[in-house]
């Protein structure tokens, strides 16, 4: 083709995702010949590749296929992927246009679950002991041989979807079923759970030589399941505990067979020994491998194990600066999107590097059950670890995502149904605070002692504080305190507090200070959003808020 020369490489790189982002930008940089597949024609990275193809990275037949007929026409050098679940479908493709990487077999043990721990068990790999349900197994058998509590998992996805800590028998039979509709098999295991410190590794794999690079600390919360709020990079823990994770990844690996290609582990320290979460013959997802470790390393790791792709050695990976990378999550309560604000503000950050806005209006969000199901990600460098940290974490804390007013499913989520697994944004704390809200009504409609409802330009809402919201020490799912969350909610949705707004035509108490304990800034500032509609429609506050069940209005003249 034009403008190639005897050292221009192609490539095939499966997923055209955010994930695949820094293979495809990094190929590109060094002059290769780019092809993408992927289903989704409008996958961010399909416009950064020399050639789109349109294949479905399940079909593993199609990709076959269609990588032959490239090769045929162009000869490829090699097939890649990093952060998917397809690392199969990649060694096929290998095998049968003999190319550079590892055998299909290696690859699907390292990407069943079931299998992988069979593998770990022969070697006697330190791994949590386990039972397989197959398709339509009596899901009593796998308690037989294991105590309460359990992990339950499909075999085959990633990013924690359908996996869930069950700590009672009532639990079971549910996360089994939940874990059947994330497997594309419809095979689950159970496993024994092991508490303890989480680490994430990456790895360069040549021969038999075990390259470690990046040992990060995952940031897990909301048990029973497992969402990672952000990782940090590179960890802060034990040298000691840092080398025996190393040790047992490595011979993880080795009992996988994984030989020249790339590998990414989940450890777990339990308090004494390192414990194998799980191996995948690819590099890491969650913006580790990509950037968070780049950012502290000066290491572009993903060019490294692309060019062990294509059969060439990688460049030095010797750090090249001893910086700290943190990549955290934001998140939100149930409902639809109706705008996400203030990210400019966000990204404008000191030591702000990269800002991943992951949900738009229109969308649906719920308070996320897996790693899929959270609203964004922003990620910091700097050579400080305390100033990487706050930046990430205060630049979650700046993004807001507004939903949508008078939603129905982010009203049941404030005011009816808990799951007692969500924790509340925030708690009363102080005995003065608690007692001026046992007795505050839940809200004023002073339009009524106008004789009508429609008010002649927008209605002034007003809001009854607490005595002091200063001395509230709890903290939101971001790590925003109280107080800073409480004037946030009169910012972004321009009321008054009603010690200052004696005429106010609405004054919103306790239904507020429900809304922002339950669900935080978002909460609060979705019950005003709806207040605010709902009076622009002529409607009593009632009506548009009938599923509360809280008393009528307390009118004050």
């Amino acid at each position: 083709m034009q403008g190639q020369t005897e050292h221009t490489k192609r490539v095939l790189i499966l997923g055209a995702g955010v994930m695949q982002l820094p293979a495809l930008r990094w190929a590109r940089q060094q002059g290769w010949e780019v092809y993408v597949a992927d289903g989704n024609p409008d996958a961010p990275g399909a416009e950064l590749a020399n050639h789109f193809v349109p294949v479905d990275l399940t079909d593993i037949e199609g990709m076959v296929e269609a990588a032959g007929k490239i090769h045929k026409d162009e000869k490829l050098h090699g097939v890649f992927t990093a952060g998917t679940d397809f690392s199969y479908t990649v060694a096929s493709v290998a095998k049968a246009l003999q190319l550079p990487g590892i055998a299909p077999e290696v690859a699907l043990n390292a990407s069943h679950k079931d299998r992988m721990r069979k593998v770990f068990a022969a070697a006697g790999v330190p791994s949590p002991r386990f039972a397989k349900l197959s398709p339509g197994a009596e899901v009593d058998a796998a308690l037989e041989n294991l105590e309460l509590p359990v992990v339950v998992k499909p075999v085959d996805n990633m990013g924690a979807r359908g996996i869930r800590r069950v700590d009672t028998l009532e639990e079971y039979q549910t996360a089994v079923s939940q874990a059947r509709r994330f497997s594309r098999t419809g095979v689950v295991i159970v496993e024994e759970y092991v508490e303890g410190q989480e680490f994430s590794i990456d790895a360069l794999v040549l021969g038999d030589e075990v390259l470690c690079t990046g040992i990060a600390d995952r940031h897990i919360y909301f048990p029973p399941y497992f969402i990672e709020m952000g990782h940090t990079i590179p960890s802060n823990s034990d040298e000691n505990v840092l080398e025996a994770v190393k040790k047992v990844f490595t011979q993880a690996v080795h009992a996988l067979e994984i030989r020249n290609g790339a590998a990414k582990g989940d450890v777990k320290w339990d308090g004494r020994k390192a414990v194998i979460g799980e191996v995948a013959a690819r590099l890491s997802g969650g913006y580790m491998s990509g950037w968070t470790y780049p950012y502290s390393s000066g290491v572009e790791l993903t060019g490294n194990a692309l060019q062990l792709a294509v059969g060439l050695q990688p460049q030095t990976l010797g750090p090249t600066r001893d910086w700290v990378s943190a990549e955290r999550a934001f998140i939100s309560i149930p409902g639809i999107v109706d705008s996400v604000e203030n990210g400019d503000k966000a990204r404008s950050i000191k030591w702000i590097e990269e800002m991943f806005i992951r949900v738009s209006p229109g969308d649906k969000v719920d308070f996320p059950t897996n790693n899929v199901e959270k609203s964004g990600n922003f990620i910091s460098a700097a050579s400080d670890r305390s100033a990487a940290v706050d930046a990430a974490e205060e630049a979650c804390r700046t993004v807001f995502v507004r939903l949508q007013s008078n939603q129905a499913v982010t009203r049941h989520f404030l005011f009816q149904h808990k799951e007692a697994w969500i924790p509340d944004a925030f708690v009363v704390e102080n005995q003065e605070n608690k007692q001026v809200l046992a007795a505050m009504p839940d809200y004023i409609d002073r339009r009524r002692r106008y004789g009508q409802l429609s008010p002649a330009q927008e209605p002034s809402i007003a809001v009854i504080p607490l005595p002091n919201t200063a001395i509230e020490s709890s903290k939101d799912w971001h790590g925003q305190g109280f107080n800073e969350a409480w004037y946030k909610v009169l910012k972004l949705s321009r009321v008054q507090l009603a010690e200052q707004e004696k005429s106010a035509d609405i004054v919103v108490g306790a239904i507020l200070w429900t809304a922002f304990l339950r669900g935080g800034v978002q909460g609060a500032v979705w019950l005003l959003d709806s207040i605010r509609q709902a009076v622009l429609r002529s409607q009593p506050i009632e009506i548009a808020f009938t599923e509360l069940n809280i008393d009528a209005p307390k009118e004050v003249y």
